[in-house]
């Protein structure tokens, strides 16, 4: 017996990448899966049907159940034509992963209207327009699991306004959520992966040293104190640490009826480590019975608020002097 026996997912974008391996190991755990995928270029350009058609190939080629949905998350009709996929096909859903995402890396000095929102139509109004269609039917059933996925670059990659705007959007998007649909028996989580996938090697190689140099890990897992350097060696199963299959076991396992003990929570799966991260906490604070005088902050923050917290990008005119004392 699988652990998803009988339920019914829709995971999005699940042609290629971290959405295909979930879509895969969903099936091969019981679920029947409704293999959502536009078809897109990274940039969202290109629509093709035939991507998710083979993943569905694939997965009854294994002797699980699938069914393809070419429509796109970031237009309404679609996004509801994808939860009706499922109800038509299976009568129910079950289990939503919201994955599909696409890239316009531009600096915000030169970024057109048109890059930032389809960037933030295919990750927010996707998550929020799939979101939306298939609650009715958790809400009926008293019971549902949702994913959502957000990013380590929404923690702030250059370039990447519009994507770390979506991504950090969707992280709260699912806190309001949980919250509302937590009392119905539906959970609702967001995810940060990782791993070597398209997405992650479409960004140009000088961009990429920038946001190595400042500790980001390549493919979206998050910030590289977070978490080891990947190990590149195979494992005993033959894979490696960058294999974007590695978040699908975490996923698979929210899913679950143990894994809704959880929601509401931000989970990292990156390589071979399972994080959870709370956001929301604040880490320093000074108070006075009246209100601050700008005196006051001028002489206290420093002292206090910020002391030993860098600067992310200072300005160039004071890198100037340290890259001299170092050549």
């Amino acid at each position: 017996m699988g652990h998803l026996d009988g339920k019914v997912a829709v995971v999005t974008g699940a042609g290629r990448g971290i959405a295909r391996g979930i879509a895969l190991l969903m099936a091969e755990e019981g679920a029947k899966v409704v293999v959502n995928d536009y078809g897109v270029n990274v940039d969202g350009t290109e629509p093709r049907s035939e991507i998710a058609d083979q993943v569905v190939q694939e997965i009854r080629s294994k002797g699980g159940t699938a069914v393809a949905s070419p429509d796109s998350v970031a237009d309404w009709d679609g996004s509801r034509r994808i939860i009706e996929t499922a109800i038509k096909n299976f009568g129910k859903i079950d289990i939503l992963c919201n994955v599909a995402g696409i890239l316009r890396d531009r600096m915000i000095f030169n970024m057109t209207e048109e890059e930032w929102d389809i960037v933030i139509a295919t990750h927010l109004k996707g998550n929020m327009f799939c979101t939306r269609h298939a609650a009715p039917y958790m809400v009926k059933q008293r019971w549902g699991r949702i994913l959502n996925f957000s990013s380590g670059s929404g923690y702030g990659n250059s370039g990447q306004g519009n994507y770390a705007a979506g991504k950090e959007g969707i992280t709260g998007f699912t806190y309001a959520v949980g919250r509302e649909l937590g009392p119905y028996g539906i959970t609702v989580n967001v995810i940060n992966p990782g791993g070597a996938t398209r997405m992650g090697a479409s960004v140009p190689a000088a961009a990429g040293q920038i946001r190595a140099a400042r500790g980001i890990v390549p493919g979206g897992g998050g910030r590289a104190q977070q978490a080891p350097a990947p190990r590149i060696a195979p494992d005993e199963s033959g894979g490696t640490e960058r294999d974007p299959e590695n978040n699908a076991p975490i996923i698979v396992w929210l899913c679950t009826e143990a894994g809704g003990a959880v929601n509401g929570q931000r989970v990292g799966s990156s390589g071979w480590q399972v994080t959870f991260t709370d956001a929301r906490r604040t880490i320093r604070s000074i108070s006075k019975p009246g209100r601050w005088t700008v005196d006051e902050l001028i002489r206290l923050v420093p002292a206090s608020l910020t002391q030993g917290i860098p600067n992310v990008a200072p300005p160039i005119e004071a890198q100037a002097p340290q890259a001299a004392a170092r050549s």
